[in-house]
């Protein structure tokens, strides 16, 4: 009776041991799709597919919204640049909202809504560049310039939507080029 006993005892404790063991492994199988769904979602925001800067973005615990603002800011800036923003411009803009996912109808969307039609105030652009500067003081260097690439590679797009004159001038403003250098230098400033 007494190896009954025992053997019973074996079998529960062997089904807890391997019950816990596939909790474990079950915990970081939903872990590992978490992440790979909130490293999905950093790329489709911001367009960055740098492995490195995904992995350190995470790490610092940056969500999507953030990124968002991140390179959403810059190109709004640049389209006001020239004190107005065209249609072209416009277009730019929510072509780059869509891009990093910003829903129809979500709060984020309806802000930058709003500052289509209404000039931010030069606040906005302090908070950009004291926000930048404190990320980047978290980056390596290759991971400082992917990031920076992808943001000023957004803003350059909006600053070259409207073309050029017959292809006689330059698509973009001085005013423009002269905002496009200033966001560049908020990724090098200590």
């Amino acid at each position: 009776m007494s190896e009954s006993i025992l053997a019973s005892r074996r079998a529960g404790l062997e089904e807890a041991f391997f019950a816990r063991h596939n909790e474990e492994l079950r915990q970081r199988m939903l872990q590992a799709d978490a992440e790979k769904f909130r490293k999905d979602a950093l790329t489709a925001a911001t367009g960055i597919v740098d492995d490195a800067v995904l992995a350190r973005l995470m790490a610092l615990q940056i969500g999507t919204g953030t990124l968002a603002a991140l390179t959403l800011v810059p190109m709004v800036l640049v389209a006001w640049a020239d004190g107005s923003i065209s249609a072209e411009e416009r277009r730019a803009i929510l072509a780059g909202a869509q891009q990093a996912g910003l829903q129809q109808g979500g709060p984020a969307l309806e802000l930058l809504e709003a500052w289509l039609h209404t000039r931010p105030a030069p606040a906005l652009f302090q908070a950009w560049k004291d926000y930048v500067a404190a990320l980047t003081h978290t980056l390596t260097s290759p991971e400082r310039q992917s990031l920076e690439a992808s943001v000023l590679a957004q803003a350059h797009k909006v600053a070259s939507a409207t073309g050029s004159f017959l292809g006689l001038t330059s698509p973009i403003s001085e005013t423009e080029n002269k905002l496009l250098r200033e966001l560049a230098h908020s990724f090098h400033t200590a």
